[in-house]
């Protein structure tokens, strides 16, 4: 069997088009009779309407109508990812109408659309709009919200929480921390965060009226799951007569996940007006107030443990910030994916954790690249630093002394990662963290950074290093444990793969998942080509197109290559099993006789008697000659459940330097270790890592999403908000371990968020490390020069 693909570091098929500009996105799009949609948005955070009145506007030319919200009977969008996996969990659910109806929740919320000939006639329409809004009191901070007398977002929804959760063992961790001669507490938060891809969110909706089918260009990550919510859970239409198509999508970072109103609203409105398409494309302003942001958790952080260095527990409160109303799966971000994974790496024996999710008159939060799991990573690195300054230890010690032991694979986490009802467990399928650790080290040279200290003392400067040893789970799955455990957004979580084998040998390989520019094409082409011997040249690979495509559950959570991969790689196995079948027909041997090397099919002993699969798939597809039950065609589908999850680790060291001056934080030196299994392609894995520490040092440094006390965004823009930028950026120095894991074929456990997850805390720890000699023990983020040299003039006694 070739092997000289798989593993290779070879260029991206998609990048031709996508560098040339010869991609097709939604915006590309022109449909014959296309009209435009546009959108009015609340300028209240907090407020009831009155009334609403458009006669102006449907007045105005080219205006074809204008919709609010008691004209559309849809039901309000879905929330499919409850708190669960405890009894008695209450979630209060308040989800987005496709315009809001009676009230606005924040900034941003729709609650009027025209419809017109062209963009500029439906946005010139919208401003002739007058609505008769009633302001009510806001709140923006998820602790503030909890309190009494805070401003009451929904009468379901007392003192604004969606639910408490809780994970773990309380009595066991309360007595855990009696015990312990060392008990460090924390107060942390994790700021608002604005997702940037390079394409905002758009639709095209068209209803026929000669077959009564819609079919929705959309950008995102998952049409099929969009067009089951849209059909079953938000319109009515049978899922049938829904087509949902999704073009080269522009970046995406957990965005594009979820079911979003201007989705059932391009649906409606194609309706409305007989059936002419109806484009909706945001605007970056827009994307900032209307599309998910992420993380935004406020925490109470407390490790116990011995002088010794050793972990006894961990315990965190958290308030979780979901908005003014909840998104498709907001309540399983900071309770599966968060409290479950909080002690991360470690032999924590007793963990607790509590959850509360609370409304504030803010955009919906929901998953953004890594999704709970860097506000797990981040509380638990910090811990594991903040222990390490309370006994005097050298953090790289502590996270050593504590790490979970190779030989203790698969790790049942006390978290209570995945114990559902029925007994149903999630392990930690595997992991050796010390040579990872010791990698990084090495590599940024540890052992000298006290000199490095003292020279930049010398200079003005004070230097610091941070680490960061992170597990994520990826590939999430399998359905029954999803199912068992009452977690998961309310569906299976397998994948899909449809191999076809033209009378050519050539390949078409038909994917469920989506992808947003990770190189998916790529990366298949190169499993396919690997297991059936042929060069990827012989490979296309289609996906997101629910018309002809398998069914499956989307990209996000590194899940692709782990479920799909797998998919792939037995929908091959089925296509070279019934080849080799064939081949023996055609030599006339025994199947048992016949090998397969490549993509020749020999009787064994006599390598000149061959068929290849080219020979095999004529011969297949023309059927003269069929043994007995075997049907032509060379042509197999494969839906796969993985039995577990994926946990990739490393370490990862950032080294800054701060300036005393200033404040100005400057990130010198960047060190990443990433243990992610085998590699299908290392050169779009470390592309993959560069971008997603990117991501995670810009919230370390620049990010964050300001709300000021009137629900106002005050960061609504480029201008407004710092995204990080390459120059910005050291050269990012990669190494690596590979512990392959033993859930799927291929060996491989996902990368696309492990940079966003071990990057952050690396940076908060350096910058913690470098003021520690001012005695400054914590900090929250972004570290702006501002916030670094108020804290510099703080702890020195001076006016801040």
């Amino acid at each position: 069997m070739a092997t000289d693909v798989l593993g290779a570091p070879i260029k991206r098929v998609e990048d031709p088009r996508f560098i040339t500009g010869k991609g097709r996105y939604v915006d590309d799009i022109v449909l014959q009779g296309m009209v435009h949609a546009a959108i009015l948005r609340s300028p209240y955070a907090h407020a009831n309407i009155r009334s609403i009145d458009t006669a102006a506007a449907k007045a105005m030319p080219g205006v074809l109508a204008v919709i609010v919200g008691a004209d559309i009977p849809y039901n309000p969008l879905p929330m499919a990812w409850p708190a669960g996996g405890v009894a008695g969990i209450r979630n209060n659910i308040n989800t987005p109408r496709v315009l809001a109806t009676d009230s606005v929740k924040w900034t941003g919320e729709g609650v009027a659309a025209v419809i017109a000939e062209t963009p500029e006639q439906a946005f010139d329409a919208l401003e002739t709009i007058t609505v008769d809004w009633e302001p009510l009191p806001t709140v923006v901070d998820a602790e503030a919200a909890t309190k009494p007398g805070a401003p009451q977002l929904h009468e379901n929804a007392p003192n604004n929480v969606v639910f408490e959760w809780t994970v773990g063992d309380k009595a066991g961790t309360d007595a855990a921390f009696d015990a312990a001669p060392v008990v460090v507490r924390q107060r942390v938060v994790n700021q608002r965060l604005i997702p940037n891809p390079m394409e905002v969110r758009g639709d095209i909706g068209w209803y026929n009226p000669g077959t009564e089918e819609y079919t929705i260009w959309m950008s995102s990550q998952t049409p099929h799951i969009q067009r089951l919510l849209l059909a079953a859970f938000v319109t009515g239409v049978p899922e049938h007569k829904v087509r949902c198509i999704s073009p080269d999508v522009g970046g995406a970072f957990g965005t594009k996940i979820f079911c979003y109103a201007d989705m059932a609203l391009v649906m409606f409105a194609s309706k409305l007006i007989g059936g002419r398409p109806v484009k909706w494309i945001e605007s970056r302003r827009e994307s900032y107030g209307s599309t998910i942001h992420g993380r935004d958790h406020i925490s109470y952080l407390e490790i116990a443990g011995d002088r010794d260095g050793t972990v006894s527990g961990l315990r965190v409160k958290t308030f979780a910030n979901l908005g003014g109303r909840l998104s498709t799966i907001g309540p399983g971000i900071p309770t599966t994916l968060y409290g479950r994974v909080l002690s991360g790496c470690y032999r924590i024996p007793n963990v607790w954790c509590e959850v509360t999710g609370v409304y504030t008159n803010t955009t919906f939060v929901d998953a953004y690249r890594g999704a709970g799991r860097p506000e797990a990573t981040y509380i638990i690195e910090r811990a594991m630093d903040l222990f390490a300054d309370e006994i005097g230890m050298d953090p790289a010690e502590v996270r050593r002394r504590n790490f979970i032991a190779p030989d203790a694979f698969p790790y049942d986490n006390p978290s209570g990662l995945g114990t559902a009802s029925n007994g149903e467990k999630i392990f930690i399928d595997s992991g050796n963290y010390e040579p990872a650790l010791d990698k990084a080290l090495a590599i940024v040279g540890y052992g000298g950074m006290a000199t490095a200290k003292t020279a930049a003392r010398a200079r003005g400067k004070f230097l610091g290093v941070g680490l960061s040893t992170y597990i994520e789970v990826c590939g999430v799955a399998p359905s029954k444990w999803i199912g068992a455990v009452g977690e998961g957004w309310g569906a299976a979580m397998w994948e899909s793969a449809n191999l076809k084998v033209h009378l050519t040998g050539k390949v078409i390989l038909t994917m469920g998942t989506s992808p947003q520019g990770q190189g998916h094409e790529t990366t298949y082409s190169q499993i396919v080509a690997h297991e059936l011997g042929i060069p990827m040249e012989d490979v296309v690979v289609l996906h997101s197109d629910t018309q002809g495509t398998p069914f499956g559950y989307g990209s996000y959570g590194s899940r692709t290559s782990s479920v799909g991969g797998t998919a792939a790689v037995k929908a091959a196995a089925k296509v070279r099993e019934k080849a080799r079948r064939y081949a023996a027909h055609m030599l006339e041997a025994s199947v048992d006789d016949i090998e397969v090397i490549g993509a020749e099919y020999r009787i064994k002993g006599s390598p000149e008697k061959k068929k290849t699969l080219q020979e095999i798939a004529f011969a297949l597809d023309l059927g003269f000659s069929l043994p007995d039950g075997m049907e032509p065609y060379l042509d197999e589908t494969v839906y796969h459940d993985t039995p577990n999850c994926t946990w990739p680790f490393g370490t990862h060291v950032a080294v800054v330097e701060i300036d005393e001056e200033t404040g100005v934080v400057d990130l010198i030196r960047y060190v990443a270790v990433d243990d992610v299994g085998k590699k299908i392609n290392p050169l779009i894995v470390d592309g993959q890592l560069h971008g997603g520490i990117a991501q995670g040092v810009g919230q370390a440094l620049w990010e964050g999403a300001i709300y000021g006390e009137d629900g106002q965004l005050l960061t609504g823009s480029l201008l407004d908000y710092a995204l990080p930028r390459a120059a910005w950026l050291p050269n990012l120095e990669l190494g690596e371990t590979v512990t392959p894991s033993p859930v799927n074929p291929l060996g491989v456990k996902g990368v696309g968020e492990a940079g966003a997850i071990a990057s952050t805390a690396a940076v908060a720890n350096a910058v913690v490390d470098a003021l520690s000699p001012l005695g400054i023990r914590h900090l929250d983020m972004p570290f702006t020069a501002q916030t670094v040299w108020r804290a510099i003039q703080s702890a020195k006694g001076g006016q801040a």
